[in-house]
Parts: C-alpha cells; structure tokens; sequence
C-alpha cells in the first residue's frame, strides 16, 4: 500500500487560497449571469460620429497604431442586429484588431427602425446611403479610394453596391456570410417559400417586423445553440472560472437578443425577389431602373464562408466566385458557424489575421506624401 503524503502547512495554506478563488470566481461569474449584474459594455473602441441620415450613422474610429495601409475599411452590417458583433469588448473586436494592424477604420450603423422607416428598400440603402458614405470615406483617404466588407446581409448591400457602381472608388470588396443563392438557404428558403408565407399580409398587418419575431425565427434554425438551451448552460457551467470565457459568453447572447425591426417594404421586397424569384444569382434584379449583375464587380474580391454556417450555408453563398467579373477573387472556407466565424476566440485567430493580410494585399500602395 503506498503510503499516505500529509500536506505541510505551505501546501496546505497554497491549496486552500486556490480552492477559494476558485470558489469566488465561479459565484461571481454565474452570479452575474444569472442575475444581469454588472451589465457588460459591448462596442467601446473610441469612435466618433461622422455623418447621420434617418437613423442611420457612421462611426469613424480613432487610430490605435501608427497607419500603415492607405486605404480606410468600411465595415457594412446586417438590418436585423446590432453592429456591435464586430466590436464586441476590448481585446475581443474585429474593428480593434484591424486598428491595430493599421487601418483606419468605418462602420455604418444602420440604426434601429422606426414605424416611419417602414418604406425603406434595398435601393435606400445601396443606391442612397452607401454611394454617399463611401464617396465621404474615399474622399478623406490618402488613396481617394476604400475597401468595403460586409458581413451576413450587410455583404449583399456591398455586392449590390459594387455591382451597381462599378466606377466607385473601391480597392477591394469583402464578403462575409454572404448569401447569394436565396433557394439554398436550407429552412430559411422553406419557411419563406410563397406555399407558406404570405407575405403581403404580414407587412400590411404589422408594418415594421419586430426584434422578437426575427430572433424567434433565428432561435428555431438551431435550438439546441439557443442561450436557453441546456446544450448552452453545460458548457457555461464548465468554463464558469474562465473570466473572458464567461465575457465572450455574455457579450454574445447578449447580441443574440438584440435583434432589431426589420423595415418592412425591404421585407417584402427581399421576399419576393430575392428568397421567392431568386434574382440575385439569375441576374435578374433591377433596383432603380439599373440590373445588379454580379458580374459587373471587378475589383479584387474575398468571400469568407463557414463550415458550419446554420443562416448562411456554403451552397448559398459559394456561386458568388463564378458570377462575379474579378480576375482577383479568393474564397476562403473556415471552421465555425455563421457568428463565431467573426466574433470569439476562434475568429480571432482564423478569420481576423487572413482578412487583414488580404485587405493590405489588395489596397492602394501608401503615398510616400501621406507618410511623410
């Protein structure tokens, strides 16, 4: 029989103080959980306001290193989410870490609809609002051009801008979670087929698609990643004494449950012509009298996809490299789901380095005037 180690007293006491903390972690952290205590900032890298429409606003954020890419990045989100996915907290933000490899950097905060925004199409959004922030960005760049990603929804505005206007001052167009085959989005394209939805009495009834409907919709596609789910509750109860597990954590669901109104003549115009004609990838959208052919965009072209993308599926969104005109274009197809492929600890190592490597690739030369 092996005999028995007693502690001494130094590893007693060392045992003890570990226990302890351990201990007071794990009821801090599920307390605030469980509780809502000490609500968590999201979006805080420094930004200013630069230009408002409706409730529409651009965020122009302030320099964390010395710029080294002459060409500014225009962030374009989703309708239905906040933007804050793309800065979530310090140490844990897309928009930082771009900073700090050293772009100067926009985002384009579409703002939380109102019964008055109800009218809003896509041409508001594309042929309006987007043309005049870009020619702003381009107009205050070194290069007197830009680079424009957008993620989820907020990458068909870019590709509807880009294909609209193929002479703007763009350096490179980024994808991210981009449908473009609205008939392979798995149950989106069932619960959106016209057999089922109707579509024109929603929007006559309700105007403006609320939050909570969109975020019931959402939580349906996967139940068992719902934050409600017990699937949810396991791993958080296993990574309870990991702080910045536990921050990622919260500052995700709480995004998950932020989901804003849905304008709702973009609605029934995206329902029709997108998820019911399918028109983005036949080329047959027309927004303001002009055709949006995808293969009208030139300029070098990234489309990022996930594996495991549950909104966006990779049968979705990889026609795009066949469609559009760009001799430069690379697809890039990555571990994760549709929000953990820009947001957590994983994007953080495979989606934020190669995105960056790839905007310096492909931007305007710095003007050896503007370093001096």
């Amino acid at each position: 029989m092996a005999p028995v180690v007693v502690p001494g007293p130094a590893q007693l006491k060392e045992r003890i103080a570990r226990d302890v903390d351990r201990a007071v972690r794990r009821g801090r952290n599920g307390l605030r959980y469980a509780a809502g205590t000490k609500r968590l900032k999201v979006g805080q890298t420094p930004k200013d306001v630069i230009w408002e429409r409706g409730r529409a606003k651009l965020y122009h954020y302030r320099p964390m290193a010395e710029r080294t890419v002459a060409s500014p990045v225009l962030m374009v989100h989703s309708l239905v989410n906040k933007p804050y996915i793309l800065d979530l907290f310090p140490g844990g933000s897309f928009i930082e870490f771009l900073l700090k490899q050293g772009f100067d950097m926009y985002m384009i905060d579409w703002g939380t609809p109102t019964d008055a925004d109800r009218h809003l199409v896509l041409e508001d959004y594309v042929q309006k609002m987007l043309p005049t922030v870009v020619r702003r960005i381009a107009h205050d760049s070194p290069s007197g051009r830009t680079s424009i990603i957008g993620y989820c929804m907020g990458g068909l505005f870019v590709l509807l801008y880009a294909a609209l206007h193929p002479r703007a001052p763009l350096d490179a167009v980024g994808c991210l979670a981009t449908p473009v085959d609205y008939h392979k989005m798995g149950l989106f394209s069932t619960w959106s087929d016209k057999k089922n939805f109707d579509v024109d009495a929603l929007i006559d009834r309700v105007g403006n698609i609320p939050g909570e409907m969109i975020e019931q919709q959402f939580r349906l596609l996967r139940p068992a990643s719902s934050e409600y789910s017990p699937v949810q509750y396991v791993q958080l109860w296993r990574n309870i004494l990991n702080d910045r597990y536990v921050e990622q954590y919260r500052a995700m669901n709480r995004w998950a449950r932020e989901h804003i109104p849905f304008p709702g003549e973009c609605m029934r115009q995206t329902t029709k012509e997108l998820n019911w004609e399918n028109k983005l990838v036949r080329d047959q959208l027309v927004l303001g009298g002009k055709p949006a052919l995808l293969g009208n965009i030139t300029r070098p072209l990234l489309s990022v996809v996930a594996k495991y993308d549950h909104v966006v599926p990779y049968d979705s969104a990889s026609p795009l490299m066949e469609k559009v005109g760009s001799e430069v274009k690379e697809e890039i197809l990555l571990e994760g789901g549709h929000v953990s492929l820009v947001a957590g600890r994983n994007a953080a190592t495979r989606l934020w380095p190669r995105v960056a490597e790839w905007l310096k690739q492909n931007s305007s030369p710095w003007p050896e005037e503007a370093a001096k």
